[in-house]
């Protein structure tokens, strides 16, 4: 064999007992499993190279549901941030905004508006303008595997425009056409940022039909819902309504219950989801194991002060009327922007700037519109923020149900970016699973594992079993932690010494390795 991990604690993926045993990799897949005590006359198997796993726990590579590496994959191939959690699989194409499909005037104007995720991308040879070509560009080799959703907001953008008016009939067969295209090329489901511009401008007809391209494929569809503060389970309830409606799966993005209003209100959006699922829908969701959201600033706004793209947004901020009128909407009324909830500056921390000359506000909270309103223009909406405003008991009570996942929704752009970003898997193994109990190991690695593949339709990988893809990760389930924390977000967890993806090490001896084996999961292959 080409490697045998000796000894090791097998945590399958499928949620059962772990076991001791004998693990070997061929031709990057799992060729042997021979377990302790197993049947006389069966013999361990021997390699070339053997790596004593003698108290460490031998799981399938982490699938990260929600990541927003869409550009940090191409410009730095390192990406030890989610190499060493153990990440082997992330889905990319989040929130309705991403770079394909595209043609030139979409690229430019998706390029400006997720400037905050993914930075300005002036450093990346954009020669793709298709779903199917921006994964051609992932197989010329990356740390690890990506999945792709087609963004519908990116699609909107495409055949519509940044104008929030329903799709003409012509519009929106345009928009069918480019989410089939995508869908043909390989993406595993579309997603949705129905608190972004221009997506948000979609109502529910247009998504439905949309949805109903994407069930055609047996893709999945992933919205941000519409709030996440006030009226959060009407928003919930809307997106199980909707594919019950096209006949689509649905994965609710990041599904936490946030802002004052919904703290301890998590049962109730998991009652919600379990009479849905008693009934026949087809729902699972992800979430991050911290407080905390992260987006961009420009994000809060209300919708109406993004109608007509990144421009017309930095003139409405210039007008002293139109901003006095953007200021009421957020403090006041309640921008939909903002989950509906009138905004608590006190609440938002910088995380992260595009223009150096900003560089000492990173850090520092929000003191109030008038700063905002100057960050937003001198930046000119590149800025990322941390929005304090979850609870930690609805963490918990979510990350225990039946159909939950575990997505980082890191953003890897700012100087003091989230630490989910870096940390999240080790925080549920260490944090969640050993120290609190809230889940049991072997629950635990089932949820970052075996529930994300089945979603993503992957019989191969998500589990330790002979035949199956060597995406694996080795961890010591005493020391795992996450390092990341919100003052020094870029550290890199602790007790992980190895990683494989396809059976090549991405993390050897706890040091990434200058292996690129990652290729685009394409739908059906």
């Amino acid at each position: 064999m080409d490697l045998v991990f000796r000894d090791a604690e097998v945590v399958d993926g499928t949620g059962g007992a772990s076991y001791r045993a004998d693990v070997a990799v061929e031709g990057g897949r799992i060729a042997a499993i021979v377990k302790e005590g197993a049947a006389a006359g069966c013999l361990r198997p021997t390699a070339r190279r053997v790596v004593d796993a003698e108290g460490l726990v031998l799981s399938p590579g982490f699938i990260d549901m929600h990541a927003h590496s869409d550009l940090a994959l191409l410009r730095d191939p390192d990406h030890s941030a989610k190499a060493a959690q153990g990440v082997t699989l992330e889905v990319l194409g989040q929130d309705g905004l991403s770079y394909a499909p595209v043609d030139d005037r979409t690229l430019a104007e998706v390029r400006r508006a997720i400037t905050g995720w993914n930075g300005s991308g002036d450093d990346i040879d954009f020669d793709w303008r298709t779903v199917g070509e921006y994964l051609d560009r992932l197989d010329r080799g990356i740390a690890v595997n990506a999945a792709y959703l087609v963004p519908q907001g990116t699609v909107r953008m495409y055949a519509v425009g940044w104008e929030d008016r329903p799709a003409t009939e012509s519009e929106l067969d345009h928009m069918r056409r480019l989410v089939a295209e995508g869908m043909e090329q390989g993406a595993v489901g579309m997603s949705s940022g129905l608190t972004y511009t221009p997506g948000m401008y979609a109502k529910d007809a247009e998504l439905t039909e949309l949805c109903r391209v994407v069930a055609g494929y047996g893709g999945y569809y992933c919205p941000h819902h519409r709030s996440y503060g006030a009226g959060a389970l009407e928003a919930y309830e809307e997106m199980v309504r909707l594919t019950r409606d096209a006949g689509c799966a649905l994965h609710l993005a990041h599904a936490t219950m946030n802002f004052g209003v919904n703290e301890g209100r998590a049962p109730e959006l998991l009652a919600l989801l379990d009479e849905a699922l008693d009934a026949g829908a087809d729902i699972s969701l992800d979430t991050y194991p911290y407080t905390p959201g992260c987006t961009t600033l420009v994000a809060v706004l209300p919708s109406w002060a993004g109608e007509g793209g990144p421009e017309a947004v930095l003139a409405r901020l210039r007008d002293d009327a139109t901003a006095e009128r953007i200021r009421h909407h957020l403090e006041v009324v309640g921008s939909d922007g903002c989950h509906g909830v009138p905004v608590d500056w006190d609440t938002i921390e910088i995380s992260g700037v595009s223009h150096g000359s900003l560089a000492d506000w990173v850090g520092r909270r929000v003191d109030g519109w008038a700063t905002a309103r100057r960050l937003l223009l001198e930046d000119r909406l590149g800025t990322t923020i941390l929005q304090h405003v979850g609870h930690e008991e609805n963490v918990r009570t979510i990350m225990r149900h039946r159909v939950h996942t575990g997505g980082s929704d890191g953003i890897l752009q700012g100087t003091k970016p989230h630490p989910r970003a870096y940390g999240t898997f080790p925080q549920y193994l260490g944090r969640y699973a050993r120290d609190l109990g809230v889940l049991s190991l072997e629950e635990c690695v089932a949820h970052l594992t075996s529930r994300p593949a089945a979603r993503l339709g992957l019989r191969d990988r998500g589990v330790v079993r002979e035949g199956c893809v060597a995406d694996l990760v080795l961890f010591d389930p005493d020391t795992v932690a996450a390092g990341s924390t919100y003052e020094s977000p870029r550290t890199l967890p602790t007790g992980i010494p190895h990683v494989l993806v396809g059976g090549a090490f991405v993390i050897e001896d706890g040091r990434r390795t200058d292996a690129l084996p990652g290729r685009s999961v394409r739908r059906g292959r």
